[in-house]
């Protein structure tokens, strides 16, 4: 076992890009990425703001779940472009541990979001007579938005705080492009079982209760769609539906994969490629994701933005 060092200060993130040709023409994509997330999120969150159309439970939850993405994706691509750009892959003890925490914060965070919208359509379309009293008021909105963004960061800071106070050995490369609790801890100088028990429990309320409850709600949803006599209106409910399970995919498939896949079975390359999904796919495509299918999104747009003005025409 390598000597404990506790005198460096810093990390250094071995990254995700090779050097040359390749590496900027992928860094490239990736700013594109960023960019397209960060104009997506935003302008969805000025949408759901400005339209009043817009100012029911769900889109309000909405507006939330673009918050996190945004926040997901700028803690994370800044600093891999910056570290490549510049070629220092250093970074700071406690910048490494500041970047855990808020990217730790926003996917607990939005993992019990989903659970909320979950609830909303289930609401909606299985007691839309009780939706008014249950969700139409917007304390039960702060609310729910409240007990995720609480959860989400108390969930993170338990991570951060011990993976800051646990020695490092001498070697401090981390073989990722940000600093992920479980790349960093591979570097420590004992056995981390109390953070084994707490990636189990973190995955158990995070990830894998919210999964069974989405997947409970949807199915009594799609049981009372199924049994509805307007055509108009089982169109309408599956689109919505359609929508959100698609955004739920995305956010837990790679989640699935990455932490509760057995251990011999993981490898730095495979958990770097899954990272790309869930800190850049997933923030890119949320927004196109909801505006593309929900007609209420896309007429907020014609009448805030303009856009598809001259399609009417």
């Amino acid at each position: 076992m390598e000597k404990c060092n506790h005198t460096s200060n810093d990390f250094i993130l071995l990254g995700l890009l090779p050097q040359g040709q390749i590496g900027l023409f992928l860094l490239f994509l990736i700013i594109i990425i960023f960019f397209l997330a960060c104009v997506g999120n935003l302008a969805m969150i000025h949408l759901i703001r400005v339209d009043p159309r817009l100012h029911t439970p769900m889109y309000f939850l909405l507006s939330q779940l673009s918050l996190m993405d945004l926040m997901c994706i700028s803690t994370t691509v800044p600093q891999m472009a910056f570290n490549y750009l510049s070629g220092q892959k250093g970074i700071f003890f406690l910048e490494c541990g500041v970047q855990s925490f808020f990217f730790v914060t926003t996917i607990g965070s939005e993992g019990l979001l989903l659970v909320s919208m979950a609830y909303d359509r289930y609401v909606a379309i299985c007691h839309p007579l009780h939706y008014p009293n249950r969700m139409s008021n917007k304390i039960m909105c702060v609310k729910m938005i409240i007990g995720s963004w609480t959860a989400g960061s108390i969930n993170s800071l338990a991570h951060t705080v011990y993976a800051l106070h646990i020695p490092y050995c001498r070697s401090r490369a981390i073989d990722h492009f940000f600093c992920d609790d479980p790349a960093m801890l591979s570097l420590a100088c004992m056995d981390t079982w109390v953070h084994k028990y707490m990636v189990f429990l973190s995955t158990t309320l995070f990830l894998l209760l919210p999964f069974l409850r989405i997947t409970a709600s949807y199915g009594w949803v799609l049981f009372a769609v199924y049994h509805m006599h307007s055509k108009e209106g089982r169109k309408k409910a599956f689109t919505t539906c359609s929508t959100h399970l698609t955004v739920v995919i995305f956010y837990y498939a790679p989640f699935v994969y990455t932490y509760l896949r057995p251990k011999n079975l993981h490898s730095p390359a495979d958990d770097k490629i899954l990272a790309v999904f869930y800190t850049m796919l997933t923030p890119m495509l949320n927004p196109i994701i909801y505006s593309l299918k929900n007609k209420e999104v896309l007429e907020a747009m014609t009448r805030v933005f303009g856009i598809f003005s001259s399609l009417k025409e």
